[in-house]
């Protein structure tokens, strides 16, 4: 019995004593996660003298493949894997865990200069399938519209083309660039333009545009009244051993100081201490 308790009170030290030693941590992934990962990822290296966590922002797509390839601890990702990189996992015997750090919601953004103030899911749609070609349409000025997106291999826009697009193509003249800070550099700087961004790149340099009446801020993606609002995930292989700095690490969001980093950043805690 007394063997029993050593062995439990040691498992709980482990948990809870700081870990000792340097250690590297390689986060790769999504865009719009970045900056939740980065926000920890200085945090924690402050904490942690000796830990060192780098963060790469290559898509959601290659977060995955860096996880299964072995090249990254975890994939920061604003889509779930798809079923070929779960088996393309199981394959490298590798078990991918999903946590779900935040929510966040995907704004419909303009140039600042323009007049209108919403537009419904199907009006969107019709945007970027090329069916809608002016502002005029939609109660703008006679503006021909550019389209802007995401690049193909984002969650972001892989999110957007299931919840808006229901698997439809994209008009052929879309625009298309790698990361939301591109989304609203290229939307800032074109008065025609239309793109989409993660609620946390939301500045007064763009503006964020109502979709059927709802404007997307982190408490509509959070009630889900706001229609376009997904998750954020990190992915680990395997669930972190405890006590290690990855278990800390990846823990961070269920944390109140994790909470407050990510309301800072501007996206919805899944927890609230």
């Amino acid at each position: 019995m007394k063997t029993f308790i050593m062995i439990i009170c040691m498992a709980l030290m482990l948990a809870v004593t700081p870990v000792m030693g340097a250690e590297k941590i390689v986060i790769d992934g999504s865009t719009t996660v970045g900056p939740i990962a980065k926000a920890f990822a200085e945090y924690y290296m402050k904490s942690n003298p000796g830990v060192n966590i780098t963060v790469s922002e290559s898509g959601s797509g290659n977060g995955a493949k860096s996880l299964i390839n072995g090249s990254c601890q975890i994939a920061t990702m604003s889509r779930l894997m798809k079923q070929n990189e779960y088996e393309a996992a199981v394959h490298s015997e590798i078990l991918p865990v999903t946590h779900v750090v935040a929510f966040d919601g995907i704004a419909v953004v303009v140039h600042p200069s323009n007049p209108v103030k919403g537009l419904t899911m199907q009006q969107v749609k019709s945007i970027y399938l090329g069916k809608i070609k002016n502002w005029k349409e939609v109660g703008g000025p006679s503006t021909p519209i550019i389209i802007i997106s995401r690049d193909t291999n984002s969650g972001t826009y892989e999110t957007f083309e299931t919840r808006v697009l229901k698997g439809e193509k994209i008009a052929k003249n879309c625009e298309y660039v790698g990361s939301n800070g591109a989304i609203r550099g290229r939307v800032q700087s074109t008065q025609g333009a239309i793109g989409y961004v993660g609620i946390g790149f939301i500045d007064n340099t763009v503006k964020a545009l109502e979709v059927n009446g709802v404007y997307p801020t982190p408490a509509t993606a959070k009630n889900g009244s706001y229609p376009i609002a997904r998750p954020l995930y990190m992915v680990t292989k395997d669930y972190p051993a405890l006590g290690t700095h990855l278990f800390r690490f990846i823990n961070l969001y269920l944390t109140k100081k994790g909470q407050e980093m990510i309301n800072e950043i501007g996206f919805v805690p899944v927890t609230d201490y």
